[in-house]
């Protein structure tokens, strides 16, 4: 049985969905302004294998993820590129595409833009205006009474109280709370704005959330994920409007992946500490960057270092090295393989886990390859194949993975083209007992990062 760690309750839950085998799952997806940074690419692979697993259980998984593609950043990098809203948001959301699909990450099934849903937060606002929860400000925006909210805080576990006594002085005569947040912001002149009953104006971030996944999912749904800063005050607001203004439990299981460190320190756009997805992939092959992300379990931190990258890679390259040389014949996975892989990820995606059975089973295979038929080895790869499939790995052809090497590798090194026609003349020049000439070829080969490995059917290659 499934058991997911629930951020609302502090513990690891059964698995129940609402509806089976139906399941629901939203996740805050990106605010689409810049590059997505290694950080992003955590919470989305980590989303990406939750929907992979499920799926693989038999469960008709319906995945949302938002784009939020109106938004005070989104506004500010516009004017200061001078260039319209609409363009950036496109070139931005092109580029995210772009990496997902190199980190061979699944599309969600639906992608709702905030812009897509401003009908429906107009209705969720004036509902929580008319049921007394939500106020209009002298200022003209529309704001949520924190204080009208009885569980305020129940996800984050923190003290309503607390909050007001730690929050900033600020001179801002139309909260009537510290805590209070904008539904609805009256537009500024210049400023991208849509009508509403309060005058134009644009929706506040945590609003658009509770609208586009009751919009998608129904009023009460499974699985909400996001990042770990999400946890308060984002998920924190959008459960305090979306209760208050449908009178539902809104979400059954809350998930929060960890943060991508460096340093020791949170790596964000912020704190101007962070590498983009595609700064990575110009040194890093994407798998051994996806292998990186699941090698901890998606709840704890990770430290973003070279060193834990090349770790990654040698993993990789120890299973690729089993699989080398079998056949890809479609089958089902060994039962025995199956059970101890599905024991690990029922523990709450415990993926660090799951990746040690495939490494087991590499071991495994080398041993068959070493003593017995080649035809032993089959149902193990195919076991190692149809389970990597599931974490999103491991489905490249071994020889194609030792020949494409480091991105940076390729990029510096010789074409495939060039190695096999220098392979061929150390060949010859073996053939003719050339030492000294066989040695020359190897040694050049070996500069461009090109290792050689001689066996008894002959001279294969890869890339360091």
């Amino acid at each position: 049985m499934l058991k997911i760690h629930n951020s609302l309750t502090g513990t690891k839950e059964e698995f129940r969905p609402l509806n089976p085998p139906h399941v629901g799952m939203y996740v805050c997806g990106i605010t689409v302004y810049d590059y997505c940074h290694i950080g992003h690419a955590r919470m989305l692979v980590a989303f990406d294998v939750v929907a992979r697993y499920l799926r693989s259980l038999g469960y008709e998984l319906t995945y949302v993820r938002n784009i939020t593609d109106i938004d005070d950043k989104i506004i500010r990098r516009a004017a200061e590129n001078g260039e319209p809203i609409d363009a950036l948001t496109a070139r931005f959301i092109a580029a995210m595409d772009e990496d997902c699909a190199a980190l061979n990450m699944l599309k969600p099934d639906r992608e709702p833009r905030a812009t897509q849903h401003l009908d429906g937060i107009v209705r969720m606002v004036e509902q929580l205006v008319k049921k007394g929860y939500a106020y209009v400000a002298d200022n003209g925006d529309v704001l949520y009474a924190v204080r009208r909210f009885e569980g305020y805080g129940k996800l984050s576990g923190k003290d309503v109280d607390d909050l007001r006594a730690g929050a900033r002085v600020e001179v801002d005569e139309s909260k009537r709370d510290p805590l209070d947040f904008v539904l609805w912001k009256k537009a500024k002149p210049g400023e991208p704005a849509w009508d509403s009953p309060w005058g134009p104006g644009r929706p506040g971030w945590h609003i658009e959330c509770s609208v586009m996944s009751t919009a998608e999912l129904g009023e009460y749904f499974d699985l909400h994920g996001g990042g770990l800063d999400l946890k308060f005050p984002h998920h924190e607001n959008e459960i305090a409007q979306t209760c208050a203004a449908l009178d539902t439990p809104f979400v059954k299981t809350w998930m929060h992946n960890g943060f991508v460190r460096m340093d020791d320190e949170k790596m964000s756009k912020s704190l101007g500490n962070f590498f983009t997805i595609r700064e990575v992939l110009k040194v890093h092959d994407p798998e051994v960057v996806r292998y990186f992300l699941i090698a901890s379990q998606y709840r704890g931190p990770i430290n973003y270092t070279n060193d834990n990258l090349v770790q990654a890679r040698a993993a990789l390259d120890r299973i690729y090295t089993a699989l080398r040389g079998v056949p890809v014949v479609p089958g089902e996975p060994q039962p025995d393989a199956l059970a101890r892989f599905r024991e690990a990820m029922d523990d709450d995606f415990n993926t660090p886990e799951a990746l040690a059975v495939l490494q087991s089973l590499a071991r495994e295979l080398n041993a068959v390859k070493a003593r017995g038929p080649a035809a032993d080895a089959i149902p193990i790869a195919t076991t190692i194949r149809q389970l990597g499939s599931v974490l999103g790995i491991l489905q490249t052809d071994p020889e194609a993975w030792f020949k494409r090497g480091g991105a940076k590798t390729q990029a510096a090194g010789l074409s495939d083209a060039r190695i096999e026609t220098l392979i061929a003349a150390r060949n010859a020049a073996r053939a003719a007992k050339n030492w000294k000439e066989s040695d020359r070829l190897r040694d050049e080969l070996a500069a461009a990062g090109v290792i050689l490995e001689d066996g008894a059917s002959g001279t294969t290659w890869r890339r360091k």
